[in-house]
């Protein structure tokens, strides 16, 4: 996990941790700035428009990332019943964290393909436990890629509170929205399933899509 880099490989660890804040602040900025464009400025009153990380780490949800792999941030309000179209804008809200971390993995990943041609061989050592001042920021590309993928495979997951559970909402018929926003009383029974009985199949699916993703690229 990315926590035993930082004995391996201190100044990785920072690099990779920095990585993760700024990919969590993105993600709950994204939601925050959809929402204001809908018309719902709740989470500009409470605050979450900021790129300040207090405003926007949960302490387990990152220490779970850093630990098991997969965790989240802590969620900024929405007032979906006061967007201007109510469907459109669950949908646009709800994605938009999942479009800007598949969007950093994405340039994650070109740079990561940039400084491989620039140099292959200090890139191909870092893997194997080289240490070089290339090698290292290689190193954390690839856990920079890595996390964003995580998030946005994770949230896609359409359990509430979820992002992917209010995707299917947006497209599902009215009738249903309802059981949806009361079952997100419950998101700690969701997060219970994600870290017991539920973690294998999202291990599988998250290892599989990183290695789709980066065999895109490499």
């Amino acid at each position: 996990m990315l926590i035993s880099l930082l004995r391996e490989d201190p100044l990785a660890f920072f690099l990779i941790a920095v990585a993760l804040v700024f990919a969590l602040v993105l993600h709950e900025l994204a939601h925050g700035l959809a929402a204001r464009a809908f018309g719902d400025d709740t989470a500009e009153r409470a605050g979450r428009l900021s790129l300040n990380p207090l405003a926007h780490l949960d302490p387990l949800g990152t220490l779970l990332l850093l630990t098991v792999g997969f965790g989240w941030a802590r969620p900024v309000p929405i007032n979906p019943y006061r967007f201007r179209n109510y469907r459109a804008g669950l949908f646009v809200v709800s994605i938009a964290g999942i479009l800007v971390n598949l969007g950093l993995a994405v340039g994650g990943a070109l740079a990561l393909k940039g400084l491989a041609t620039l140099d292959p061989q200090a890139v191909y050592l870092a893997f194997r436990g080289g240490h070089s001042p290339v090698g290292t920021l290689a190193l954390a590309l690839y856990f920079f890629v890595s996390i964003n993928l995580v998030l946005a495979v994770f949230n896609l997951i359409p359990i509430p509170p979820l992002d992917g559970s209010k995707i299917l909402q947006s497209l599902l018929p009215l009738r249903y929205h309802r059981v949806f926003w009361q079952l997100e009383r419950y998101g700690w029974v969701t997060f219970l399933l994600i870290l017991t009985v539920l973690r294998g199949p999202i291990e599988a699916v998250i290892g599989w899509s990183q290695r789709a993703f980066l065999g895109l690229f490499f």
